[in-house]
């Protein structure tokens, strides 16, 4: 008998598919509650109020599955869980439709001024000349982030007779086709919309997004949307562009920080808001809590979970003898991700050598999870890695090569674009770790770690000397510098390692270099 707790409220409807499982007692109690055995509970079912903390996973030793009806984990510990091999799930499509007609009702109330319209006649007012608002038909609707949520707001906004512009690094030309949606720069989306709203993670690279600087560039009646996660739009920002007048408005269901408290943009007539109710519809509800019962209940019938969000279970044995790899896959995929930015068609891996004796699709996995991390609006793993690649439109293609060039053992990855390519080659050495020995077509070896700044440039004299005087004149310590080249006076390359990331000036300055071909900051 398994035994499921319920630790937080979650739609009994939903619960039925455990309820119905002979095999499962379900306990609906609080983790505090004292009646609980917390060392005899099997699962536990949670949604925001619950934290999964370390503290309490010690006291939970037969815990085996973690499953947080929603889609953030923010109040779970995965890592800790993973070191116990516990299965993490969640529920990330449950609220998609939920958020995207709650994002288009703020949209249609925001141009339209229906809530200040509506305050106004239950003040018994009737002022129609006051709230005369703008129709969504005709608009240009910007869309930063296009997965599962962005795509059903386009294909509302279709129907709505708008232009959908979309920014999405990993949007393909297929998939903005079959979505009949335009694919733009940020710049681009920027200078364009009528209508802007943000559908991505709140990350280091999304967080303060749309700041001044991006505001900027914004033509004048310009709206803002947010229903995804507070931080993405810098809020001081558009309480100055609210009040200076160059945005016309702006519906917000999420903050920085919540309860907002007194915000400076709650004084605005023409700001919207609502209490992060993006996906506080009952069918929402239901959907999530049906889609994690039933997670739970094909985990106890020892059948592969599809929505886990960190490693599935292997043996201590396999586990260490493919955690080296494991890691270096998912660098390899993340420097890839961070030197190719533009939609990829294709990801071709190739193994070589005695990793050829492990699991390599696994590796795969890792390797596809790696290049989505922070970059798309769902969290990428070894189970659904390939699926999302579908979703994408990107191709992948594992492959099996006697050719270790010179190495005991080799992963090779090379992801094509429209008309170029860029290619990785990664080696693991014991007592030395992870190193990458190939970089689009040219040999270096480094240690993939920390914060990187990979150029390509033309192989002239001075060209180090005035990166390291731009670096110096900014108080940069480099940590280490690898070089490699084809031939002299050719294209070259070189990757330096610092303690901490480059400022926004030192890396326009080094971008403007007249011998720089290509240039990326890298953070692993």
């Amino acid at each position: 008998m398994y035994r499921v707790l319920v630790a937080d409220a979650i739609n009994a409807e939903g619960l039925q598919p455990l309820l119905d499982y002979a095999d499962a007692q379900v306990i609906e109690k609080k983790v505090t509650d004292t009646e609980v055995n917390l060392k005899e509970i099997d699962a536990i079912l949670v949604r925001s109020a619950t934290k999964v903390t370390e503290e309490l996973l010690e006291k939970m030793p037969q815990l085996k599955i973690i499953a947080r009806a929603g889609v953030g984990v923010d109040n779970i510990d995965v890592n800790a869980a993973t070191k116990r091999g516990i299965i993490v799930v969640n529920a990330p499509d449950g609220n998609t439709i939920s958020t995207a007609e709650h994002t288009f009702a703020m949209m249609a109330s925001l141009l339209r001024n229906i809530p200040q319209a509506h305050a106004s006649v239950k003040n018994l007012e009737w002022k129609r000349n006051a709230f005369v608002g703008n129709e969504l038909h005709g608009k240009a609707l910007g869309i930063v982030g296009l997965g599962r949520i962005g795509a059903e707001i386009a294909k509302r906004a279709k129907v709505f007779g708008m232009t959908v512009l979309v920014f999405d690094p990993f949007l393909t030309k297929e998939r903005a086709t079959s979505l009949n949606v335009q694919s733009c720069t940020l710049d681009e989306v920027l200078e364009q919309a009528d209508i802007i709203t943000v559908h991505t993670p709140l990350t280091k690279e999304t967080k303060g997004l749309i700041n001044e600087t991006a505001m900027k560039k914004t033509k004048k009646g310009v709206y803002f949307l947010n229903c995804a996660r507070g931080g993405i739009i810098d809020e001081q920002a558009l309480a100055v562009y609210i009040g200076n007048g160059h945005v016309a408005g702006a519906a917000l269901d999420v903050f920085e920080e919540e309860p907002p408290g007194e915000h400076p943009l709650l004084k605005f007539d023409n700001v919207i808001v609502t209490p992060h109710l993006g996906a506080s519809t009952k069918e929402a509800q239901l959907n999530v809590a049906t889609q994690v019962a039933k997670e739970v209940r094909t985990y106890f019938e020892d059948r592969p979970v599809t929505n886990s969000i960190n490693l599935p279970a292997m043996s201590k044995d396999i586990y260490e003898k493919i955690r080296p790899f494991h890691h270096l896959s998912k660098q390899l995929g993340s420097i890839l991700s961070q030197c190719v930015k533009e939609g990829i068609d294709e990801l071709s891996i190739n193994y070589s050598g005695s990793v050829t004796e492990l699991e390599t699709s696994y590796l795969t996995k890792a390797l596809i999870s790696g290049f989505f991390k922070n970059r798309i609006d769902v969290h990428v793993n070894e189970v659904n890695a390939l699926l999302t690649a579908k979703e994408r439109g990107i191709t992948v293609g594992e492959k099996i090569s006697t050719n270790s060039f010179g190495y005991a053992n080799c992963i090779t990855v090379t992801a094509k674009v429209e008309n170029r390519q860029f290619s990785l080659r990664g080696t693991y050495i014991d007592h030395y770790g992870p190193r990458i020995v190939h970089m689009n077509d040219f040999n270096i070896d480094f240690h993939p770690e920390g914060n990187l700044l990979y150029i390509q440039h033309m192989d002239r004299p001075g060209v180090i000397g005035r990166v390291g005087k731009i670096l110096g004149d900014h108080a940069i310590n480099i940590a280490t510098m690898q070089v490699g080249r084809k031939e002299i006076g050719g294209e070259a390359i070189m990757v330096l390692s610092f303690d901490k990331p480059l400022d926004s000036t030192a890396l326009q300055l080094l971008s403007e270099l007249d011998d720089i071909v290509l240039m990326n900051q890298i953070t692993l």
